[in-house]
């Protein structure tokens, strides 16, 4: 068995309109699904990628209206990084993002900002030889689209207990120190830690977990081969468009693995997806309270 790299990271807004001015207007991505928390119902779901929803380019949020802004720590993901096709891009989106009051800086091939809620982001020059997931956007050249997810880093009071979760459990290969890659099939994605013991809070900003890409053929295996590893592993959940399981590392960090299908479109026409809220068939009988609640997209 080997994980494929990166299937989605999903985080928390306290902003519903604001997430999609800034990740599907303002960064080009585009909205592959409007739908709600399984578990809290009253809560958007929104997910963003390429426009084949393909994973590896996913990025969701969780809205909780008018969350207090959270803080990256220890045990928490603190950096999201994103491809872009080369150094040129870099300057297209330096300026687009001062224009629109987002301060970047640019070093060493990486642009660095924040969203509006704080969140830690990059954007990458080097993208390492990954196939680029683009979305189609009118106001952002094809050449300077995001090209997907390239890696992660989070904080953890002992990066070095992680190692062999990572390398021995999970298939990641170590690269230096608390630096990892995991990836087959042709995309990989990085996986960083640095180590910080101080406490973090969560809220709007923070990353609620990151979901790594499981074949559907292997994902029992996986639950097994965790499950093996001493870990406290879920049962399979069933999130419409993937299978997943789920379990907190050693080091505080929420894992996922999720399967390849059935996909973004299962559920409506791939060409319209994220048009329409979509929901939970446990939650169908809550459409007109939910509408009703709902802030309007």
């Amino acid at each position: 068995m080997e994980l494929q790299a990166l299937h989605h990271v999903t985080m928390v807004t306290g902003d519903a309109p604001a997430n999609v001015a800034f990740y599907r207007d303002l960064l080009g991505l585009r909205m592959i699904k409007k739908t709600v928390n399984f578990d809290q119902p009253e809560a958007y779901h929104l997910y963003f990628g390429d426009d084949g929803a393909t994973p590896g380019s996913v990025l969701t949020w969780f809205e909780f209206p008018g969350a207090p802004r959270g803080v990256a720590g220890a045990g928490m993901i603190h950096t999201l990084q994103l491809g872009v096709g080369g150094e040129a891009a870099l300057e297209f989106w330096k300026d687009r993002l001062d224009s629109a009051g987002y301060p970047a800086s640019v070093e060493g091939g990486v642009l660095r900002f924040a969203d509006y809620d704080g969140l830690a982001l990059e954007l990458h020059a080097d993208t390492h030889g990954n196939p680029p997931l683009t979305a189609a956007h009118p106001d952002v050249p094809a050449e300077h689209a995001l090209t997907g997810v390239q890696g992660a880093r989070a904080y953890a009071a002992d990066p070095q207990s992680a190692h062999e979760l990572l390398t021995l459990t999970l298939g990641f290969d170590h690269k230096r120190e608390y630096e990892y890659v995991l990836g087959a099939g042709g995309r990989h994605v990085h996986w960083a830690y640095d180590q910080s013991a101080e406490r973090g809070r969560e809220g709007a900003g923070t990353v609620h977990h990151i979901a790594w890409h499981s074949r559907d053929e292997d994902h029992l295996g996986w639950q097994q081969r965790v499950r093996d590893a001493g870990q406290h592993v879920t049962d399979v959940r069933d999130r419409d468009y993937f299978k997943a399981i789920y379990f907190r590392t050693e080091q505080g960090i929420l894992f996922e693995i999720a399967t390849t299908s059935p996909g973004f479109a299962v559920d409506e026409d791939a060409a319209n997806l994220g048009e329409a809220l979509r929901l939970p068939s446990q939650h169908e009988h809550l459409r007109a309270h939910l509408e009703r609640r709902l802030t309007p997209l």
